[in-house]
């Protein structure tokens, strides 16, 4: 493609700069042409007929006097830093006319071709005014993203030509992961666990730290009653435990390729990132330390332990744009590096596919050693399409024969997960929609039993 016709072909995909002609315009000459033809009938001489066609679309070119010039018309945008994935945001248009003539408009922001925007916009815009427009994106994608370029086209009253302007604006968009349930948790995780129907196991009697004393209620264990207070007060008190504080947690984050495996919304990857940031906020609301590995083949990102709410953004700002790698990943080389920069006894939870966890067998000796000095769970999402195979009913040879290949893998997987178990390594499937719920719990619950 020559330079010439690239340039063409930007005008007509609303790109670039020129003038264009309108429907309106198109229309009028194919009428004027018509009578043309007509009039050569009658003997009109085509000599005639070609200055007067020539005529007309130089009369047409007085319409671009009652349009606004490019230098007098401006688009500035206002777009948020930052982004969840899958929510919708308000971006704003904002133009300015400073000339004296009025212009209809069609515009088209230069944002990714993976946003889901309504473009163009339309609208009318008077002489000497300002204007704002609002429009709803969603970014279904992660990452970083640079937007350059804000395209419009306008017109005149008379709607004959269209001046096309390309306005250079950059902005800088990062879309981070969706943190609904993060902040849900934040909110109160009691409330959020229960919203999502997960049990929550009560506190061992009399474990964890010594929190306060308290009025004795209908229901609280005898066992916990402060009689010295009990005696001063003449009522009877109870003291009141909370977990303990300042425990640690590292969350590893599985970004091999089985983990770009696709779900109904988004991918593997994604559940486990957004999963993460949750029972990461969780437990450094709870005072505990929080450490972040994620890998494949190798080590992508290591965050090392700290506590408090401003870790958590420490967390999200290194891990927002974490991608899937196309390379198996290597279990054995990550437990490897765990085990060389967490000393202290944590709660090591790793985000992966717990089916082809089950056939790496060289990272069974690695855990058999972390094992000995910290707690290990892994949390996967389960296959839905064998499950859905499962629960079909065999009504014909196919359909058995699909039932029994499904039962087969999950007594399979089912038999390899009890041989890990025995080594006291919990492994727990659910639903990608319980992903980060089902994560919290179990941190809860382990924290209630002082299981660290």
């Amino acid at each position: 493609m020559t330079k010439s016709s690239r340039s063409l072909s930007g005008r007509l995909l609303f790109q670039d700069k020129g003038i264009l002609p309108t429907k309106r315009l198109l229309l009028s000459f194919l009428l004027f042409t018509l009578v043309m033809l007509v009039a050569s009938l009658v003997g009109l001489s085509w000599t005639m007929i070609f200055m007067l066609n020539g005529l007309f679309i130089a009369v047409s070119l007085i319409d671009l006097a009652f349009s606004p010039t490019k230098k007098e018309v401006d688009v500035k945008r206002g777009i948020p830093e930052q982004m969840e994935r899958g929510l919708s945001y308000p971006i704003q248009l904002n133009m300015k006319n400073v000339s004296r003539r009025d212009m209809s408009f069609r515009i088209i922001d230069g944002t990714p071709q993976s946003f889901q925007t309504p473009f163009p916009l339309q609208g009318n815009l008077s002489g000497e005014s300002k204007g704002t427009l609002t429009y709803d994106a969603v970014a279904p994608v992660r990452g970083d993203y640079h937007l350059e370029k804000i395209y419009l086209r306008y017109r005149s009253s008379f709607g004959l030509w269209e001046k096309q302007k390309t306005v250079k604006h950059h902005d800088q968009v990062k879309v981070i992961p969706d943190l609904t349930e993060t902040k849900k948790v934040l909110e109160d995780a009691q409330r959020y666990l229960l919203y999502e129907g997960t049990k929550i196991r009560k506190q061992q009697s009399g474990t964890g730290e010594f929190a306060k004393i308290r009025n004795y209620v209908l229901g609280d264990d005898p066992r916990k009653i402060n009689w010295r207070q009990t005696a001063k007060l003449r009522e009877v008190m109870t003291n009141e435990y909370e977990p303990e504080h300042g425990k640690y947690m590292t969350i590893l984050i599985d970004c091999g390729r089985m983990m770009g495996a696709e779900l109904k919304e988004g991918n593997r990857l994604e559940k486990s990132i957004e999963a993460a940031l949750t029972v990461a906020a969780a437990a450094l609301q709870n005072g505990d330390y929080v450490s972040v590995l994620a890998f494949s083949k190798g080590v992508h990102v290591y965050i090392p332990p700290a506590k408090g709410m401003a870790h958590l953004q420490t967390i999200l700002q290194r891990i927002y744009n974490l991608e899937v790698d196309g390379a198996e990943s290597n279990y054995a080389s990550v437990l490897h590096y765990v085990q060389t920069v967490q000393k202290k006894r944590s709660l090591l939870l790793l985000f992966s596919d717990i089916h082809n966890f089950l056939h790496e067998n060289s990272a069974l000796y690695y855990l058999q050693r972390l094992r000995r000095q910290h707690m290990f769970m892994m949390i996967g999402i389960e296959d839905e399409m064998i499950m859905r195979r499962i629960k079909t009913e065999p009504v014909d040879i196919r359909h058995a024969m699909m039932k029994s290949m499904a039962q087969k893998q999950m007594l399979v997987k089912k038999r390899e997960k009890a041989k890990w178990e025995k080594q006291g390594l919990l492994m727990v499937e659910t639903r990608e929609e319980k992903l980060a719920a089902t994560a919290v719990s179990y941190y809860i619950d382990m924290m209630n039993r002082g299981l660290l």
